[in-house]
C-alpha cells in the first residue's frame, strides 16, 4: 500500500509515514504516573500527534495483563456549550460507543437512560464509576480534547472527576489523562454571577503536566527517509535543512512539507528526481500560499488580544510588556519558542504568515501602478537603493493610508515596508526575517537572482533617542552572519514630534567597526 505524509487526523500505521509514538511520548514517566494512581494532564499545540500517542498508549496497556484502558474524545461535547445536560448526553453515548469497539462490552449502553436520570452534573461521575466498577482490571481513561469543553460543561466534568478521585480504583477509573492544548491550570471559566474559576481550582488532584513536544531534527530526517525507503525518492541535506528551518519539527508542518514536495507537486512525481534545496523552497511557499487550516487557525489566533501583546512587539522588536501568562499561553499554542536569541515565532513558517497575514490588505491595496519598476537592474534583478528609494517615494504619498490597513498600528511601518517586499519580490525571490524581542529591530534578508539585500528595521518613538548608532552596531553582526558587506539601516521617524517631510527625509552612508558599508535610510 502507498503511504503519504499525515496531513489529517490521527495517524494509521498501514496510511503513513510515522516515528513510533509510544517513542514521541515519555512513556516511562506515564507508566510511572499510571502505576502510582495518578489523574495527570498531557498536552500540546494542535496537530502535534496527542491522538495519535493517546491511542497507541490504549493499545499498549491492553495489550499488557495489568490494565484496561480507554480512549475517549470529548469534542462532541463541545456544541453543547454551558448546556451541561446535553453534554453529558454526548459523552455518554461516546463512551457507549468505544466501550463496545474498544472493550467489547456495553455496560454504558445498558445503563446509559438510569445514568442521564442521576441528573447533569453527576451521569459523566456514575458512568466513570460503573466502567470501572465492571472491569476487571484497574481502568485508564484519556481523555481528549478536554478544552473544548466550555464553561459549565467544562466545570462540571473536571468538578465530577474529582468527586470521584477518592473511590478509584475499585469504584472509579485507575488513572485519568485529560489531553489538550494547554495545561489545565491555563483553563479561565466564568461562571454566570461572573465568578472566575481556573482550572487548577477546579481539578486540584492533578499531579503532573506532561508536554508532547516536535520533532527533533533527525526526527525530521528519519521520516523523510522512510519515503526514500518506500519510493527511492531521496532528499538532500540541503531540503532537510530548509525543512527543519522551516518547521523546527512541528509535526504537522513536518508533513504538509513533505507531502506538498513529494505529492502535491506534479513536477516532483517523478520518484528518480532528488528533493533538492530549490524544491523543498517551493514546497515551503506552496504551503503558505495553500493556507491550509492549521495556518487559518494560527491567523485567527492573531485577533485575540493576549496574542497579540505578544507578536505585536515582537515585529518591532520592542521589549514585551505581555504578562507571563499570556507568553505562556503562546506557548503553549505552539506559537513561540525562545532560544538563546530570546522570543521568537516558533518556526520559519509562523515567521513568514504572521507578517503576511498582519499585512495582507495593505499588500492587496498596492496597485501595481504605485510599483515603481526601476528597481531593477539591467539583468532584471534588484538594485537595492533604488528599490529603497522608491519605498521611501511610496511612503510619503501612501504611508499614512496603508498603516490605517494593518491591524497591529505599532509595527505598521514594518508591515508595510514587508508587504511592499513581497510585492516586488513575488516569486522571484525570497525573504527572510528574523525577529529579535527586545532589540528593537527587525532584520531582513531579500535574496534575489544573485543578490543579497540586508535590510535592518528600526522604528523611532518617543521614547527613544535617536536609533542610528546602535542599529549601526547591530546590523554589523547581522552582515557578519550573512557574509554581506553592504547593508540598508531604515528608520521609520514615528515620533510625535517629528519633523516635516523634507526635513525627515534623510539618506547617508556610515561604516560599521569592521568596514562594512551601511546606507541609512531615515524617513
Amino acid at each position: 500500500m502507498i503511504k503519504h505524509f499525515n496531513t489529517a487526523g490521527p495517524n494509521i500505521a498501514a496510511l503513513h509515514y510515522q516515528l513510533d509514538p509510544l517513542v514521541r511520548i515519555d512513556s516511562h514517566a506515564v507508566e510511572d504516573l499510571v502505576a502510582q494512581a495518578r489523574y495527570f494532564v498531557l498536552h500540546a499545540p494542535r496537530q502535534t500527534g496527542k491522538t495519535t500517542c493517546l491511542l497507541a498508549l490504549q493499545d499498549y496497556f491492553n495489550s499488557g495483563d495489568q490494565y484496561r484502558a480507554l480512549y475517549l474524545n470529548l469534542e462532541p461535547a463541545q456544541s453543547a456549550r454551558n448546556n451541561v445536560g446535553a453534554a453529558a448526553e454526548a459523552i455518554l453515548s461516546s463512551l457507549a460507543e468505544r466501550e463496545r469497539f474498544i472493550l467489547g462490552s456495553t455496560v454504558i449502553e445498558q445503563a446509559r437512560e438510569r445514568l442521564l436520570a442521576r441528573g447533569a452534573h453527576a451521569s459523566v461521575k456514575s458512568a466513570f464509576s460503573l466502567l470501572a466498577e465492571s472491569s476487571d482490571r484497574p481502568l485508564i481513561l484519556f481523555l481528549d480534547e478536554v478544552d473544548a469543553l466550555v464553561g459549565d460543561t467544562l466545570i462540571s466534568v473536571l468538578r465530577q472527576i474529582r468527586a470521584g478521585y477518592t473511590d478509584r480504583p475499585k469504584f472509579f477509573p485507575h488513572s485519568i489523562v485529560l489531553c489538550g492544548v494547554r495545561d489545565i491550570r491555563d483553563y479561565r471559566m466564568t461562571l454566570p454571577d461572573g465568578e472566575v474559576i481556573t482550572g487548577g481550582s477546579a481539578f486540584n488532584i492533578k499531579a503532573e503536566s506532561l508536554r508532547l513536544g516536535n520533532f527533533s531534527r533527525a526526527e525530521v530526517t528519519a521520516m523523510y527517509a522512510q519515503h526514500t525507503d518506500a519510493t527511492g525518492q531521496s532528499f538532500s541535506p540541503e531540503a532537510n535543512e530548509v525543512a527543519w528551518v522551516a518547521t523546527q519539527g512541528q509535526p504537522w508542518l513536518v508533513n504538509a512539507l513533505a507531502e506538498q514536495a513529494v505529492w502535491k507537486t506534479a513536477a516532483n512525481l517523478d520518484r528518480a528526481l532528488e528533493i533538492d534545496e530549490t524544491r523543498m523552497r517551493d514546497a515551503r511557499e506552496a504551503l503558505i500560499l495553500r493556507n491550509d487550516s492549521h495556518l487559518d487557525q494560527l491567523v485567527d489566533k492573531l485577533k485575540e488580544p493576549r496574542v497579540r501583546s505578544v507578536i505585536e512587539p515582537m515585529l518591532n522588536g520592542e521589549l514585551l510588556s505581555a504578562t507571563d501568562t499570556d507568553r505562556q499561553y503562546l506557548h503553549d499554542l505552539g506559537l513561540i519558542r525562545t532560544d538563546s536569541s530570546g522570543l521568537r515565532p516558533a518556526n520559519g513558517i509562523y515567521a513568514e504568515v504572521l507578517p503576511r497575514v498582519l499585512a495582507s490588505i495593505a499588500q492587496a491595496s498596492m496597485h501595481s501602478d504605485m510599483i515603481r519598476t526601476s528597481w531593477r537592474g539591467a539583468d532584471g534583478t534588484l538594485q537595492p537603493k533604488q528599490f529603497l528609494e522608491n519605498f521611501f517615494a511610496f511612503w510619503r504619498e501612501h504611508g499614512e493610508a496603508m498603516m490605517k490597513t494593518v491591524p497591529y498600528h505599532e509595527a505598521a511601518p514594518t508591515l508595510v515596508l514587508m508587504a511592499y517586499l513581497q510585492r516586488v519580490v513575488n516569486g522571484a525571490g525570497r525573504i527572510e526575517r528574523e525577529y529579535a524581542a527586545g532589540a528593537g529591530r527587525m532584520d531582513l534578508l531579500v535574496v534575489h537572482g544573485s543578490v543579497r539585500m540586508v535590510i535592518e528595521v528600526k522604528v523611532w518613538r518617543d521614547t527613544r533617542s535617536n536609533p542610528e548608532k546602535e542599529g549601526l552596531a547591530q546590523i554589523e553582526q547581522y552582515l557578519s552572519r550573512q557574509n554581506v558587506n553592504t547593508g540598508y539601516l531604515v528608520i521609520f521617524d514615528q515620533r510625535s514630534n517629528a519633523p516635516i517631510w523634507e526635513e525627515r527625509m534623510h539618506t547617508n552612508t556610515l561604516l560599521t567597526a569592521s568596514g562594512r558599508s551601511v546606507l541609512v535610510f531615515r524617513g
